[in-house]
């Protein structure tokens, strides 16, 4: 019996790193043959690290105390996904208690797609688009799967300012379709 699950074993990995090898000779050999897609997702990648600065809430000042936000950007799945976690900086992670987004950013097709798991309980699907200088990658709403009671992420930017600098714009709907406009000036702590 040992055998046979290590035969099976061995016949899934064997299967597995096929399968990447041949997966990756489908991948352009250079930026030039990338789709604005994938240049995209690798400006996005160019974001991993951790990195923290002030939110500026436009419609409720008094959520602008000064508290800095921890953003964390990696890159996983083999370089197929951006992970994006946000919560208040020198919090511990307790979702019971704090705020805990989670962001996932990848290309299918011709798309850039962004999945924002909420706290809000619902999942805002959307799609980016890189500015012409390179800058700035804007991402608009598709749909939202879960309730939308408690409000959505509606659209999100990014924008690169240098390598150890840059800032995120995100808008949530509130109940009643009122927007809220929050504004993230990052800075690289690691």
């Amino acid at each position: 019996m040992k055998i046979l699950r290590f035969t099976v074993c061995f016949v899934l990995m064997s299967v597995s790193a096929a399968a990447f090898a041949q997966s990756d000779m489908h991948k352009p050999a250079d930026t030039h043959a990338l789709s604005p897609a994938q240049k995209s997702f690798a400006t996005m990648k160019t974001l991993a690290g951790e990195w923290e600065g002030p939110v500026a809430v436009a419609e409720m000042p008094e959520m602008s105390d000064g508290k800095p936000l921890h953003v964390s950007l990696r890159v996983t799945s083999r370089g197929n996904a951006v992970v994006h976690e946000m919560q208040e900086a020198n919090t511990p992670l307790d979702p019971s208690k704090y705020d805990h987004p989670l962001t996932m950013l990848y290309v299918d097709g011709d798309q850039l797609n962004l999945i924002h798991y909420c706290d809000a309980g619902n999942r805002p699907h959307m799609t980016g688009e890189m500015s012409p200088d390179g800058k700035t990658l804007e991402f608009a709403l598709v749909d939202v799967s879960g309730g939308t009671k408690h409000g959505y992420m509606q659209h999100a930017v990014f924008t690169s300012i240098d390598t150890n600098h840059h800032t995120e714009d995100w808008t949530f709907m509130m109940p009643g379709e009122k927007p809220m406009h929050a504004h993230f000036d990052l800075h690289r702590v690691n």
